[in-house]
């Protein structure tokens, strides 16, 4: 029986798999890296060990210092999570070696669907359909083919490629991504367009049982990474019974033991092919307990415990369960990764956090204060709603989202509203492309004419905040003249670095008296000199206080949210969130970069330089290459020109800010 067990990861799934531990009584032991000293998951344990350092390297991946970190706290069981090494045939195998419960397969099952190649053909051989695959790209004669790692995963050394062209830049890519893994090998299969990823969720215990506990729909990705993840999969009675008889096929075939997944791809013409088996929990693992009633962390401990699973059968589903994952990236910007503080993380509405929930359930690695770093993945939380019919389900999952306060750094939430409120999402018609063929889904929600009147809120809530404040006659309008004089000037950037410039006045009642915004419209540019945008709503004053603004807009009353973190101002509003950073009256002088400066847009290490300084550039042409949060990110040039300066060498650490490269525009002197 485990009586006290370690979970050798981090964030969210570390707080799942110690959710269902309290719940049955077992010890927890949390292990951290100095980076996640203060993280919600360190707390929530009942011990913690140090993992000196702040990479994976050197922490999360290190099997020595984890079984050491075992030792020490006295924990008889390991739970590896997701990621890390939870797919690692070498740490299971010293984990049990050191006497301790391995929760997960054993290490022959999962080095057997480690290696992508060696599992496609074991699985064949048990009549499970495959897709076909080559290891020489020579071979390849037809398009368009997928480039993927044989040890990969997450996404990780994936690419899509139409034609010869690209083919040898793109294995050239996927090798140096898979090496993060430890091998570089790749392979190369069809690639089936308009196709839905769908999977089974499978158990195995030690008695010789495997059970399918239903099919997940994970269609809608980003760079080969799920984001929207459902359960049931809205499929054919037939399909989906061929979907659970080639997954428990899989599972046979290497008498899995534990928690697994089996993924397919599933084509136009209803044919299954065999993607992947995945020997750990997944990250989208509270769809199926919603809609089944199992705790799959507590099947898992019971399973590792010599238990007969508890179901031997497939459950029917109950209702519809969404599940989001919310991430910092910003995906107008290719999903750039995004680091910082994140100063507020609220979501209305939750019934509950890391379990059963008739409703919404967040399963979260972040709370108000904590700090999103460059060294892990970008996700922060995953969001599930339950409700009796799919199109609930996505209608409340939408909205609250919409409503969440997530202030601090960038996030993908604007995009995953969109996705679940199209009329391609209801409908189902959904499939792996579904990103790249709807561009309209990256549009922010708050309506480009609303940043204005945000901005007012924004400027008004800092006025009241001084007023509050002023030691004398906090009761008097702010800026309130006896006769009418300049208007109130508040600045701000806003997205994409556009300046705004508020411009108001209130009376002797504290009523605006009037408003304005100067600088570019959202819509159409003003013309160069004009003082005020005229062009802009009617708007009366409520009320406004230091936090919260209720304007009345073209006869609409609007109530906004407002949060300041230094010089940064957050409004969520009922059309949508602005994010906006409030510039000083007299700013100080600053250092006036070389034209042409590429900066970096976080911090990172840049892994390879592919220009010199003299080189002659087009644009777009890739110039170097920074790798941040698990991702690589081509730094391309903006215009044609000549680099001029290459600062950082490969393999140098930068900062958000640090400059990358110059190109000068200029023509080459004749």
């Amino acid at each position: 029986m485990i009586t006290k067990l370690l979970v050798a990861n981090r964030g969210e799934i570390a707080r799942r798999v110690f959710a269902t531990c309290r719940a049955l009584g077992v010890a927890t032991v949390a292990v951290h890296s100095d980076a996640d000293a203060d993280a919600p998951f360190v707390a929530d344990a009942d011990q913690a060990v140090r993992l000196p350092g702040n990479t994976p390297t050197e922490t999360y991946l290190r099997i020595d210092a984890i079984l050491d970190a075992a030792r020490r706290s006295g924990a008889d069981a390991v739970h590896p999570g997701y990621g890390f090494l939870a797919e690692n045939a070498e740490f299971a195998a010293a984990v049990t070696d050191a006497g301790l419960t391995w929760v997960g397969p054993s290490a022959k099952a999962i080095a057997a669907m480690g290696d992508k190649m060696a599992a496609k053909a074991l699985l064949a051989d048990a009549g499970v359909p495959m897709l076909p695959t080559w290891t020489d790209p020579a071979e390849v004669t037809a398009f368009p083919v997928l480039v993927k790692a044989a040890a990969g995963g997450g996404g990780r050394g994936m690419r899509i490629v139409r034609d010869a062209a690209g083919l040898a830049e793109a294995v050239a890519g996927a090798r140096r991504e898979a090496a993060a893994f430890g091998d570089g090998t790749v392979f190369i299969e069809r690639y089936v367009e308009r196709g839905r990823h769908v999977e089974v969720q499978i158990f195995g215990d030690t008695h010789g049982t495997v059970v399918a506990l239903g099919v997940r729909d994970c269609s809608i990705q980003r760079r080969h990474q799920k984001i929207v993840e459902e359960a049931p999969g809205m499929l054919p009675d037939d399909v989906r019974a061929a979907l659970h008889e080639a997954a428990v096929a899989a599972g046979r075939a290497v008498d899995y033991v534990g928690a697994g997944t089996v993924e397919f791809l599933l084509a136009p013409d209803g044919q299954v092919h065999f993607l992947e088996m995945n020997t750990r929990l997944q990250v989208e693992h509270p769809v199926t307990e919603l809609t089944t009633g199992l705790d799959l962390v507590r099947l898992q401990l019971l399973v590792a415990e010599g238990e007969p699973l508890p179901v031997t059968t497939t459950p029917p589903a109950d209702g519809h369960a969404i599940e989001v994952r919310l991430c910092a990236e910003d995906p107008a910007q290719g999903f750039r990764p995004a680091t910082g503080t994140l100063h507020r993380f609220a979501i209305p509405g939750v019934a509950a956090e890391f379990g059963p929930a008739r409703g919404l359930r967040l399963d979260s690695g972040v709370v108000d204060g904590s700090t999103v770093s460059v060294h892990y993945d970008s996700m922060l939380a995953k969001l599930v709603a339950w409700a009796p019919t799919r199109t609930e389900a996505a209608r409340a999952l939408a909205g609250a989202l919409a409503r969440a306060e997530l202030h601090g750094v960038a996030t993908n939430r604007d995009l995953l509203v969109r996705v679940l409120r199209s009329p391609e999402f209801a409908a189902v018609d959904v499939d792996t492309g579904f990103l790249d063929r709807h561009p309209e889904v990256f549009a922010p929600l708050l309506p480009a004419e609303q940043l204005a009147v945000a901005a007012l809120a924004a400027a008004l809530s800092g006025a009241a905040a001084r007023r509050a404040a002023a030691p004398v006659l906090a009761g008097l309008p702010s800026g309130w003249r006896n006769v009418p004089s300049v208007p109130q000037v508040t600045r701000f950037t806003g997205p994409d670095d556009e300046e705004i410039e508020v411009h108001y006045r209130l009376d002797r009642t504290g009523a605006l008296a009037e408003w304005g915004r100067k600088g570019p419209l959202l819509t159409d540019p003003v013309e160069e000199g004009s003082p005020v945008n005229t062009e802009l709503p009617v708007v009366e004053l409520v009320t406004a206080t230091p936090d919260r603004v209720v304007l009345d807009v073209d006869g609409v009353r609007r109530a906004f949210r407002v949060h300041r973190a230094g010089s940064s101002v957050f409004v969520d509003g009922p059309d949508g969130a602005a994010s906006l950073t409030e510039l000083p009256r007299l700013p100080l002088p600053t250092a006036e970069l070389a034209a042409g400066s590429l900066l970096a847009p976080l911090p990172g290490a840049v892994t390879r330089v592919h220009v010199e300084v003299g080189q002659r550039v087009a644009a777009g042409d890739l110039l170097l290459t920074l790798e941040a949060m698990k991702l690589e990110h081509p730094v391309l040039a903006p215009a044609d020109g000549v680099v001029t300066e290459l600062p950082v060498p490969a393999g140098g650490q930068v900062e958000t800010g640090a400059v990358l490269a110059v190109v000068d525009p200029e023509e080459d002197p004749q």
